[in-house]
């Protein structure tokens, strides 16, 4: 197939998923080489692209392994990730730009859904509650000698007085909750900084004058624990297991709706035990996730990056089944999901932006033979 007639045929939306890869790497390729150019500079540059591609003598091509893009789609992926229109020919060889290749209409989505951001509710000891994301910088609350502060770039910062660091007033418990397309920074009282993801909770003391640092969690967050006195440790208590650290960064898992709580350590060493079993217990090193199933630790290797990604406003997928993938979504874009139909057990593996709107990601997931449509909050899968 020539490249023309390719063209031609992607413009009018009548492409197979691989030949789509391959007109999208050829853009890639092209815009590397520059957009801005003459009619006929533009058709010798596609020429020579296309003749480059090592794909383009074989439009038909088998998926080996189903990721969330084949190797030559990766940037491709990308590009629609990032919403950046698509330089294509018209008639008469000029290049012309189309619309956003990710429509709201092909999933019946009547207006943009838009990503998730900085979100939460804090619920102070008194049970006042103080809407985070509404509220303006600065000063918020003080309790008890604590100063509670919401800081420009969106953090929450306590601030603990010199008569309460020498343990002569008593703290008491505040909670900040994240909604389902929500997260938010906070810094602990003794400067340990945690990150809570979408749909998820920390409650903690206003400061910590006890032996150990305690806090419970509920959903997914990134621990950046302070080294304060190294005999006063630091505790994260879920609903099925309990974290111990001095002092380290880690991350945990523990949404009520994924199959195991999984603990990631990235630098120092934590100690993990089930509240199930007391006998069921390790202590993880760096690069070492724990995942406790129900009945047992199961350890994984080389999950650092997969685990973090939120954090640093990525999905990341490795091997994840459809389910798992669209359970991030759906947090993360405050949506429910349902299923119908016999769907393909496939895996996906990739990263997609979670700056992305909701479809763009449908797009990429689209490239598996996977559909969607949406229903005011609601995403159906369909085969």
């Amino acid at each position: 197939m020539q490249a023309k007639e390719l063209l031609d045929k992607y413009k009018a939306g009548n492409c197979t998923d691989a030949e789509k890869a391959i007109v999208e790497t050829w853009y890639l390729k092209f815009s590397k080489e520059g957009a801005e150019l003459a009619s006929s500079d533009l058709e010798a540059a596609t020429d020579r692209i296309w003749d480059r591609l090592p794909i383009h003598e074989t439009a038909e091509m088998p998926v080996k392994k189903t990721v969330l893009w084949p190797r030559i789609a990766t940037a491709a992926a990308v590009l629609m990730v990032a919403g950046i229109a698509l330089y294509l020919f018209s008639n008469n060889n000029a290049a012309h730009k189309l619309a956003d290749l990710s429509t709201e209409e092909n999933y019946g989505i009547k207006k943009p859904i838009l990503p998730g951001g900085n979100k939460a509710v804090l619920t102070l000891a008194d049970g006042q509650q103080i809407t985070l994301d509404e509220a303006g910088n600065g000063k918020l609350a003080e309790q008890s000698g604590i100063t509670i502060t919401k800081t420009k770039d969106g953090q929450l910062v306590y601030t603990v007085s010199a008569a309460l660091k020498s343990n002569t007033v008593k703290t008491a418990m505040n909670t900040i909750a994240t909604p389902k397309g929500g997260q938010y920074q906070i810094n602990l009282p003794d400067g340990t900084k945690v990150w809570l993801n979408a749909a998820s909770s920390l409650r903690y003391p206003t400061a910590f004058t006890g032996e150990n640092r305690e806090v419970s969690l509920t959903g997914e967050a990134y621990f950046e624990v302070a080294k304060a006195n190294p005999a006063q440790s630091f505790k994260v208590s879920t609903s099925t297991q309990t974290v111990e650290v001095l002092g380290t960064h880690f991350n945990i898992n523990a949404y009520t709706d994924e199959p195991s709580t999984k603990t990631t350590l990235l630098e120092g060493a934590v100690k993990v035990w089930s509240k199930e079993r007391a006998d069921r217990s390790l202590i993880l090193k760096p690069g070492q996730q724990a995942a406790w199933t129900g009945n047992q630790f199961l350890v994984n290797y080389d999950k650092e990056d997969e685990a973090v990604a939120w954090k640093n406003g990525v999905f990341k997928f490795e091997d994840a089944n459809l389910e798992s993938v669209m359970r991030s979504v759906a947090r993360w874009y405050d949506l429910d999901v349902t299923y119908e139909g016999a769907l393909p057990a496939r895996q996906f593996s990739g990263e997609i932006d979670r700056n992305s709107n909701l479809s763009q990601v449908l797009d990429i997931l689209s490239f598996f033979k996977v559909h969607f449509r949406v229903n005011g909050k609601q995403i159906i899968v369909t085969p």
